[in-house]
């Protein structure tokens, strides 16, 4: 819903909301390709983009190509204005707040992060006013344009009541977060899980951009999958849709947290990661740092943790792909700072497992800095202003 200026919002002006998420997310475009990817005349699209110029959101740029061959008169392709409005997202760890300012266009203007020594809820809300104040009053002047804010949180989250439902790691139950994130920061806030925060950004920013299909699959504390099907990002009916974490992949395995056995997070989850390390190197104390270098260094027994869990990995990832056929898988997040012990592993678990053609979908393996997830949640955030 575009801003308090008395015009009407996108979500009331279908051909509006077409014309500015298609320039935001492949832009810049001209009026005339935008008339044939939209099924729109030429006259709708000038229609739809005037107030969208007027208000500052698109602006022409100098022509550049002729409408068709022969044509007297070259196209000014429109283009987002990226200033226009700037968006905080901030992902919440049990230990950490990671925060980012970006632009219109997801770009990040400016970064921040503060320790939480205590993953409470009124904790955790002080520290965001902080973090919050800290990147909005530095340098860059952007509280003046900033009205939103997204925050990505790991578990059960509820979009559209920006409810907590549920997070194992922080220990969160029907958290009202929206709300209570409101009243401390004075923005509007949308929640969403962390993993389908991720998920948003790399489907309007990112390598799901034009693909009608596809699934981002993160590493970490806990294995997450978000789900791209038909251009719309999958919550299911009950909002826990891509939960590969919870896939049993071996009858024999770990007990897992969520009551199951075998679990792929029960066994490629950074906490099943260390505490399987330790088990087979017989320390203790042994941290995750601590069991990368080993396996690094050659160690059979901990390098055999990393190689368990990269099949249980790419057996979860083939049960997507088998489930849901999408055109391109992209693997990240934070345990992938190992990448070099999980990949081979990743792969040969995923093609023994993919079904027939599945086999083919490619599979793309990258790490993401945190940022990365608080950028999502910020595109959370530029969704909830285009189409609420």
């Amino acid at each position: 819903m575009f801003p308090e200026t008395g015009t009407a919002s996108l979500a009331a002006a279908p051909a509006a909301t077409a014309v500015f998420t298609a320039v935001l997310t492949e832009g810049p475009l001209s009026r005339v390709t935008l008339a044939r990817r939209l099924g729109l005349s030429s006259a709708a699209v000038t229609k739809a983009a005037r107030p969208l110029i007027d208000m500052g959101y698109l602006y022409e740029l100098a022509a550049t190509e002729r409408t068709s061959a022969g044509a007297g008169r070259p196209a000014s392709p429109l283009a987002v204005q990226a200033d226009r409005e700037f968006f905080v997202g901030v992902k919440i760890t049990a230990d950490e707040l990671i925060g980012v300012v970006c632009d219109l266009c997801a770009d990040v203007r400016a970064t921040a992060r503060r320790p939480l020594s205590d993953p409470s809820v009124e904790a955790v809300l002080t520290e965001l006013g902080r973090l919050v104040d800290g990147l909005l009053d530095g340098p860059g002047d952007y509280r003046s344009r900033t009205r939103r804010l997204g925050l990505a949180v790991s578990g059960d989250v509820d979009r559209t009541t920006g409810q907590v439902r549920y997070s194992p790691f922080l220990h969160w139950r029907n958290v009202p977060l929206s709300q209570q994130a409101a009243r401390t920061t004075g923005l509007t806030v949308t929640v969403e899980n962390d993993v389908k925060a991720l998920t948003a950004a790399e489907h309007w920013f990112g390598e799901g951009v034009g693909a009608e299909s596809f699934a981002l699959v993160t590493v970490g504390t806990g294995i997450g999958c978000g789900l791209v099907v038909n251009g719309r990002l999958v919550s299911g009916s009950h909002g826990v849709a891509g939960e590969i974490g919870h896939i049993a992949v071996d009858a024999s395995g770990p007990d897992c947290h969520c009551g199951g056995r075998g679990c792929v997070e029960a066994i490629a989850g950074t906490e099943a990661i260390v505490r399987q390390a330790r088990d087979r190197s017989g320390r203790p104390e042994l941290t995750i740092d601590d069991a990368v270098a080993l396996a690094r260094a050659g160690d059979e027994r901990v390098g055999a943790v990393f190689a368990r869990a990269g099949s249980a990995i790419g057996s979860g990832i083939a049960a997507v792909a088998n489930l849901v056929g999408p055109a391109r898988i992209v693997v990240s997040g934070e345990g992938l700072a190992a990448y070099d012990l999980f990949e081979a592993h990743i792969r040969a678990g995923f093609e023994r497992q993919a079904f027939g053609a599945a086999v083919d979908c490619p599979l793309s393996i990258r790490p993401l800095p945190f940022e990365e997830w608080a950028r999502g949640a910020a595109a959370v955030s530029i969704q909830s202003l285009v189409v609420a």
